[in-house]
């Protein structure tokens, strides 16, 4: 396969990123051709413009919860992407400086917000008032301090052992994660398409607007998946933007579209919900197939729709 053949993936970058780890992680030993970029938004874009194939970026967070501008940006744009796979990274976390750096000299970190609030509690003991720099990633950070050094507007970055190593700067303290088993998710994000078969182990994320802004708006909503047996694994709120107190709901749940229950769920949601956005079926990370409750299965709707079919044509 030449060059121009292969499958083009963008990341949010720059190179050393976890996102970067998380795409190593979904291709494995298949060969492709990588470009990282600046932030999620650009990274969405380029498979929008056609850049890429396919873009990785962080969904979610076992310690902060949901990446906002992922879940933002792929709700409200008007050209639709969908999810195709999904990632899960172990994170860890180093504090790199430049070399000859000490600890007392450090009162400025940089680093992209999710890792600063997984890191908050051991800086607060390890480096009374320090101060956080926002970055657009982690290895951004570790980059532009090698690139600038005490020139950076920052003493030292919260990065990966794989980021300091790269770009050349010194870890002064390691395993500085508040939470030694947090994880981060990733997505694999594609044009719309043929969607990935299912495998028995998968999820679905829905994006949906509540149905009106009075009493029970909610309960009518989530009453879809419970009445099915379709379990939501994740649920976020995020402002709609339009105005105050109108909220969408960011979900993934059990299964896969082709699936009778969960399609049914979603039938029922398009009935309910003045705007619902469907943002892939996929293979889970973990392969763990979900719990099908009794009366739930697809043999189970096919058999529930003959019934019904056969007392239309009145064969009670």
């Amino acid at each position: 396969m030449s060059e121009q053949q292969l499958a083009r993936y963008t990341y949010l970058g720059p190179e050393g990123t976890f996102t970067e780890a998380a795409l190593r992680a979904f291709v494995g030993t298949e060969h492709v051709r990588t470009d990282p970029s600046t932030d999620v938004v650009s990274a969405l874009d380029a498979v929008r413009a056609d850049r890429a194939d396919f873009a990785v970026v962080p969904m979610e967070n076992s310690v902060e919860g949901g990446v906002n501008v992922t879940l933002d940006t792929l709700a409200s744009s008007p050209e639709p992407l969908v999810i195709v796979g999904e990632v899960v990274v172990p994170v860890a976390f180093v504090l790199a400086v430049v070399p000859g750096t000490t600890l007392d000299r450090v009162r400025r970190v940089s680093t992209h917000p999710h890792a600063w609030a997984q890191c908050r509690g051991w800086v607060g003991r390890e480096l009374d008032g320090a101060v956080h720099v926002p970055a657009t990633s982690t290895a951004a950070a570790a980059a532009l301090l090698a690139d600038r050094g005490r020139d950076a507007g920052f003493d030292a970055a919260l990065c990966s052992a794989l980021s300091a190593e790269r770009y050349g700067l010194e870890a002064l303290a390691e395993g500085v994660a508040d939470n030694p088993h947090a994880v981060t998710r990733f997505v694999v994000v594609s044009r719309p398409g043929a969607l990935p078969e299912p495998t028995g182990a998968d999820k679905t994320t829905l994006m949906a607007h509540l149905p009106d802004n009075e009493a029970g708006s909610l309960l009518a909503m989530l009453e879809q998946f419970a009445v099915r047996g379709v379990n939501l694994s994740r649920i976020e709120s995020r402002p709609i933007g339009d105005s105050l107190g109108r909220y969408s709901f960011s979900m993934d749940l059990e299964g896969h579209v082709a699936e009778e229950r969960v399609a049914a769920a979603l039938i029922g949601l398009h009935r309910v919900c003045p705007l619902v956005r469907f943002m892939g079926s996929y293979p889970r990370w973990d392969r763990l197939a979900p719990h099908v409750a009794p009366g739930t299965h697809d043999a189970d709707f096919v058999a529930a729709r003959a019934w019904v079919e056969r007392i239309r044509t009145g064969q009670v």
